[in-house]
């Protein structure tokens, strides 16, 4: 795993972005608590995350998938509001509304986690936003992707994950 250090450096110069040494060496790698990174896992730096805003670079290796989830309302802080931009590669974000019949990436090998099937694919320059309370599955495509995450305040902890086996404060060390 220690070639992942190498992609995601490769996948920000691609993207045309820049981290500072501190910034990469406190980036998040998640593994869901799955055991199965390369398959099912996240890269994240988070730049802010206040009670207003958030704003966050999330780095997908090739075919990479962050699986199904929803940013639940807490109290009387409502579901995260997201608006994910492709900076580098493509993304399929997967959503609530009719199946998509013939998706452009292959569909997760534990299809029982997953229920919805709507795909947006985003290229680089394209952005989507969803709105808070919005069920939600991404996987990169085959060069891997580097999205934008502007939102409103992140608890990723309190995530609901489809799979029920998730464990979001999951982090790896790599």
């Amino acid at each position: 795993m220690a070639n992942i250090h190498t992609q995601v450096n490769q996948l920000l110069h691609l993207a045309g972005m820049y981290l500072t040494k501190h910034e990469i060496e406190n980036l998040e790698f998640t593994d869901f608590g799955l055991n199965n990174f390369n398959q099912e896992g996240l890269i994240i730096h988070t730049y802010v995350n206040t009670l207003r805003c958030c704003a966050k670079e999330l780095i997908m290796l090739p075919q990479q998938i962050c699986p199904e989830h929803v940013h639940p309302t807490i109290g009387k802080q409502q579901g995260k509001e997201e608006t994910f931009r492709c900076r580098y590669g493509k993304v399929s974000v997967f959503i609530e509304g009719s199946k998509t019949p013939k998706p452009s990436v292959d569909l997760p090998t534990d299809i029982d986690n997953y229920t919805v099937f709507h795909e947006v694919v985003l290229e680089k320059g394209q952005q989507l936003t969803l709105n808070p309370n919005t069920k939600h599955w991404f996987k990169a495509h085959s060069e891997g992707a580097v999205v934008s995450e502007f939102s409103t305040m992140s608890n990723d902890d309190a995530d609901l994950f489809t799979n029920k086996e998730i464990n979001r404060a999951s982090r790896i060390r790599l």
